[in-house]
């Protein structure tokens, strides 16, 4: 994308802001960061499916709008085999590709589309993953590579998905953001042209929103998918993302009617909000967990007994007061209270400075021993204040001989490097994706998440094993006691410290209709009109 060309638009937006908001059919979304890519399969982050897999695209499968109900996307209807092992999904027809300045389809969505898709996620040596080499984190940390065992079409409205074991979230997996259906046309023409990595700068999709331009830091625009296949979820004519990292911004921007809708409001400003005429906050229970990551493949953390010290030193109370305030509860489970299989018997050790200092002795820690504690640059539902966290739990950490060294980076290089496992400590937050417990037992703490989403890089056999055992089994009352029996073993080794769990809010103007909140922690805008 030619950035120079892009200077004159951004110039007459930023003069322009307020009307540009009063636009017929136009809403903007105050944005907290920058994606750092518009291929869905590519990330694990909310801020990154906002932008292409809540806009550009549709999956085979999708949430109902405000819900965890799984109901037909791509697909209008499948069937399951009775051994559990294979998925028919039957495919709408009609449904078109978008038509942009660097695409112009000759097609409608297929059959061909879903195998390009999932096999590109599959086959590492599939023609166009071989040309633009990337990974797909949440696949692979949801054991979905080993899970599927093929993707075969029937004819151009059929496809089968054959599993080597039973899965019994599949459907609802299918439905989550990575999954979302690529065009298999699209792709060919970036192959021929030697262009295979603008598939994740200049996206193609099927979604309500066709994807015009971005300018990282700054601003993305949409505008409607007038073709759309389920024309009343298209109500805006465009839909702006205006980057803007600090909260405070957003609020001011939001209060002047620069944007219709914030996301991510400090817990201070939420009041603010409510007490102004032209605003609304809509709030619901969070289905998230705001917690600490421990790399035990990092000296001393590698040690339980060093976990255990730097838990337990934690005043957990005093950051949910001063971080969190009236929007957090405390955390000491896994797994947020409304995730069935949920432990309630489980509970956080004493907070006690003493005996940690006796531990970090045992351990033989030398006091003034340095830990680098990273802090998320961005707000999220599960910590509105990453920064503040650290800084509390700096000072407590300071009174068992502890320093921690703050660090931070941009959203996308943190995520980047706490893959890469560079952190001793990460702040992090999740909220679930599915509705099922093995997307937060299995996609944060499983072996085979180690290189993805599980930031503590900890993998205990005993752990894995009754995870995988539930994932296999289709009866409920089986997996609670499997996924119950898991939660102990995870909070006895300690890889990680749960803070909080908070509660949802969601500011926005009072034109803004029909919004609803995504218990999955995305910001979806189909459906959603402004009110002139």
């Amino acid at each position: 994308m030619d950035k120079t060309a892009f200077k004159p638009l951004l110039l007459a937006a930023a003069l322009l802001a307020a009307p540009l908001a009063q636009a017929a059919g136009t809403l903007v979304y105050c944005s907290e960061a920058s994606p750092a890519g518009f291929d869905p399969s590519q990330y694990t982050s909310g801020t990154d499916f906002d932008a292409s897999a809540e806009t550009v695209f549709n999956r085979l499968t999708q949430f109902k709008r405000g819900g965890t109900e799984v109901e037909p996307g791509l697909a209008t209807s499948w069937d399951v085999s009775k051994d559990g092992l294979a998925y028919t999904f039957h495919l709408r027809q009609g449904v078109k590709f978008h038509t942009t300045e660097y695409f112009n389809p000759t097609r409608t969505f297929n059959a061909d589309d879903v195998l390009f898709t999932f096999d590109r996620l599959l086959n590492p040596q599939q023609p166009f993953r071989q040309a633009y080499p990337s990974e797909s984190p949440y696949f692979n940390d949801m054991d979905l590579n080993t899970t599927i065992k093929s993707v075969t079409k029937t004819d151009d409205n059929t496809v089968v998905f054959t599993l080597n074991h039973i899965d019994a979230a599949f459907v609802q997996n299918l439905a989550m953001s990575f999954a979302s259906i690529q065009s298999a046309e699209y792709a060919n023409q970036l192959l021929k042209q030697g262009k295979a990595a603008d598939i994740n700068q200049k996206p193609i999709g099927t979604g309500p929103f066709v994807f015009k331009r971005y300018q990282k830091d700054a601003q993305i625009r949409y505008t409607a998918n007038k073709d759309y296949w389920k024309p009343e979820d298209v109500k805006l004519d465009n839909l702006i993302f205006s980057i803007t990292p600090d909260a405070a911004v957003r609020l001011q921007k939001l209060k002047r009617g620069e944007c219709q809708v914030s996301g991510y409001p400090r817990p201070e400003d939420i009041e603010v909000a409510k007490q102004d005429p032209d605003l609304r906050v809509l709030s619901q229970p969070g289905f998230n967990l705001g917690f600490l990551a421990y790399n035990v493949t990092h000296k001393p953390l590698d040690q339980l007994k060093v976990r255990q010290a730097l838990d337990m030193a934690i005043d957990k109370p005093a950051i949910i007061k001063a971080v969190y305030q009236s929007a957090g509860q405390l955390a000491q489970n896994a797994l947020p209270p409304a995730q069935w299989s949920y432990d309630p018997t489980i509970k956080d050790a004493p907070y006690n400075p003493d005996k940690a200092r006796q531990l970090l002795k045992e351990a033989g820690v030398k006091e003034g021993t340095t830990i680098d504690l990273w802090a998320m640059t961005v707000q999220r539902a599960s910590n509105p204040n990453a920064r503040m966290s650290a800084q509390m739990i700096q000072s407590d950490w300071a009174k068992i001989g502890i320093k921690a060294n703050i660090v931070s980076y941009e959203w996308g290089e943190y995520i980047k490097r706490a893959k890469a496992g560079e952190h001793d400590v990460m702040i992090y937050g999740w909220t679930g994706d599915n509705g099922d417990p093995d997307n937060w037992l299995g996609v944060l703490y499983s072996c085979a998440a180690v290189k993805g989403s599980n930031y503590a890089k900890w993998c205990d056999p005993a752990y894995d094993k009754l995870i995988q055992k539930a994932k296999l089994s289709a009866d409920r009352d089986e997996r609670i006691k499997l996924y119950q029996q898991a939660q102990h073993i995870l909070k006895a080794q300690v890889p990680i410290t749960p803070i909080a769990n908070s509660t949802v809010f969601q500011p926005m103007r009072k034109e803004v209709q029909d919004f609803r909140i995504s218990p999955f922690g995305l910001t979806p805008f189909y459906g959603v009109s402004v009110q002139q």
